[in-house]
């Protein structure tokens, strides 16, 4: 069973093997490490936007996100190849929905890069439409967005 709480300064050393782990993949393919995996944890940790998912005591993944004007923005979710295809990524998303409703926002908002073609397929599944491409430091960034019931 997976729980989620939110992250802790302690978590920190976990949180960094675990994005360098999840997105190993896709360094090749991008051509350099892609910035989720090398994003500012400590900080996201501080201002409370990072949680984790935990799978029998250990860290199995986490996300990061945040209310931006009339939205929730997803920065990042990543899940250990090791916990990968049981289904906790797409609980973290849904966490990221119901936090996102019960603060009274209507919409969701992520990018994913355009290499990282597992997402593309994936948030259309969980009910996200693309509505934008674009290129941004150095990287194809396709966006998302969801409406909220």
């Amino acid at each position: 069973m997976t729980g989620i709480r939110k992250a802790a300064k302690s978590d920190l050393p976990e949180i960094e093997t675990c994005a360098s782990d999840a997105y190993a993949i896709y360094v090749d393919r991008i051509g350099r490490e892609p910035a989720p995996m090398v994003a500012d944890f400590a900080s996201a940790i501080i201002k409370e936007q990072l949680y984790i998912a935990l799978e029998n005591g250990q860290l199995a993944g986490f996300v990061v996100f945040y209310p931006q004007r009339d939205h929730v923005h997803l920065e990042n979710v990543a899940v250990s190849p090791e916990f990968q295809k049981r289904g906790i990524g797409s609980r973290l998303i849904e966490f990221v929905e119901q936090q996102a409703r019960a603060e009274g926002y209507c919409r969701l908002e992520l990018y994913t890069n355009a290499k990282m073609t597992e997402n593309l397929e994936l948030y259309p599944r969980l009910g996200y439409q693309q509505f934008d491409r674009r290129l941004e430091d150095g990287f194809d960034r396709v966006y998302f967005s969801k409406v909220l019931d």
